[in-house]
């Protein structure tokens, strides 16, 4: 007798490219952690939430297609939450981990990747098929094995 396959944990919408659908990004994100067991208030949670924030307000801002939504997808995988945030927009590719640079002191934009290097463990840029990018990004979660073991309801 073979046990049935674990399944991963995963979260994937669809959402509108406008600030209420980033908005519902990071709201959705940090309720589908606390069912995974990685509650609103820890560490792992606060970082992916600013991630999340993070790249679907690019997604909105720069991403945008029009009628076209833009894409997150969260799954636990060993070790980490995969955060990857994704929009059909191909000529306005972001800069990658070793091309971000810090916005002059009174910019009032460009922080969004600065944030996302600070928090994440590990973070891409990678092409998308059907056109566009996807950044995807890793946040380690302590104590990963309580977190894949749980029971899920």
């Amino acid at each position: 007798m073979t046990a049935p396959p674990a399944s991963v944990p995963s979260l994937t919408l669809r959402l509108s490219p406008t600030p209420r659908g980033a908005r519902l990004a990071r709201h959705l994100a940090v309720a589908e952690l606390d069912g995974w067991g990685i509650p609103h208030d820890s560490e792992t949670a606060e970082a992916v939430a600013v991630i999340v924030a993070e790249l679907a307000a690019n997604a909105v801002t720069h991403g945008r297609v029009a009628g076209r939504d833009f894409e997150l997808r969260l799954r636990l995988v060993t070790g980490s939450v995969r955060i990857e945030v994704s929009d059909t927009r191909t000529e306005r590719r972001p800069p990658g981990p070793a091309d971000v640079r810090e916005p002059a002191p009174l910019a009032e934009t460009g922080r969004g990747l600065v944030l996302v290097a600070a928090l994440a463990d590990r973070w891409e840029v990678v092409d998308r098929d059907p056109p566009g990018k996807t950044v995807r990004a890793e946040v380690d979660v302590p104590r990963w094995l309580s977190v894949s073991r749980r029971p899920r309801g």
